[in-house]
């Protein structure tokens, strides 16, 4: 996450997994485990949650 002026750019590496979702519904790509704080503006707050869909078993 990089804050250039007041444009926020967010990098995700979609080639990870970080293990099942709670529900285990869907595989966790990436998150910030609840709103944090972004970079240079503490009063602006994110929370990021990327994941897929499990993939169906046969």
């Amino acid at each position: 996450m990089k804050l250039e002026g007041d444009m926020l750019t967010i990098k995700v590496d979609l080639t990870k997994e970080f293990g099942p979702s709670s529900s285990g519904k869907t595989i966790i790509i990436a998150s910030t485990e609840g709103n944090i704080s972004i970079p240079d503006k503490d009063e602006v707050k994110i929370g990021l949650n990327v994941y897929k869909k499990k993939p169906v078993a046969a």
